[in-house]
């Protein structure tokens, strides 16, 4: 059976690890070089570093901080912010990325998804989607929860596994930071069209969240959060051995 994976993410701006709630009011919260070397030791299965400004600011991701993060963790990681073409796959990937993570890029060019695809193979894309209920309908915003694209998340989903994105993140706008559980409405409707494995982003605040996320949606393959890892509210190791209580299959050390 396959487990289920827990996945701190490193939301960085200008080298900090920043936190905030619906995607506004960040604070900076530590290193995400000695953040992402704890999560490697303590059990996390992969980690997520975005650096959050890149897209909106116009620029490249901050290479350095990247691979000197890379070279301290030995679990997956996944990368983004600021990819906006193959090229920046490439420089993504010999930093020491193992995926990359794909939002703004694609929905300015949405033939980014098929190329990085081709060449890299489909493991290799995430698409990661931030996404608001706006009149009823979820809806894809981009440049970090900033801008509402006008575009349809399921339909934009459904596009982006067609093109070659071989995972999906699920960024909930609407439970960001406020720790009151996943985006279950949401999830389940990514769920019931995705043939790829879908992360579950936004909203956790305890370990009964991540229980009742994956009891409630078995179909989900992760459970992402950063604050309540960041503030020690929730050990992963703690975290862990309730999922196993609970019959969730997943890694113990």
């Amino acid at each position: 059976m396959i487990t289920k994976r827990i996945i701190p993410c490193l939301d960085v701006r200008n080298g900090k690890v920043v936190k905030g709630t619906n995607f506004v009011g960040l604070k900076e919260i530590s290193s995400p070089v000695e953040l992402a070397e704890e999560y490697s030791r303590c059990g996390a299965d992969e980690l997520v570093f975005y650096d959050i400004t890149a897209s909106s600011d116009g620029r490249k991701i901050f290479t350095d901080i990247l691979t000197e993060t890379a070279g301290n963790v030995f679990i997956p990681l996944t990368v983004g912010g600021g990819i906006n073409s193959v090229g920046d796959f490439d420089r993504v990937l010999k930093c020491g990325a193992d995926k990359v993570s794909v939002n703004s890029g694609a929905i300015r060019d949405p033939g980014l998804i098929k190329e990085a695809a081709r060449v890299y193979g489909n493991q290799c894309v995430v698409l990661s989607v931030d996404v608001k209920r706006v009149n009823g309908q979820f809806r894809v915003f981009a440049k970090g929860g900033r801008e509402d694209t006008g575009l349809d998340a399921i339909e934009w989903i459904k596009r982006g596994i067609y093109d070659g994105a071989g995972e999906i993140v699920l960024n909930s706008i609407d439970t960001d930071g406020v720790k009151n559980g996943f985006d279950l409405e949401m999830l389940a409707a990514v769920c019931e069209i995705s043939s790829v494995p879908v992360i579950a982003s936004g909203g956790a605040g305890s370990i009964q969240d991540f229980i009742t996320l994956f009891k409630t949606l078995p179909k989900v393959d992760a459970g992402l959060a950063a604050s309540i890892f960041h503030y020690g509210e929730v050990k992963i190791k703690d975290l862990k051995a309730e999922m196993a209580k609970n019959g969730i299959p997943v890694r113990i050390l």
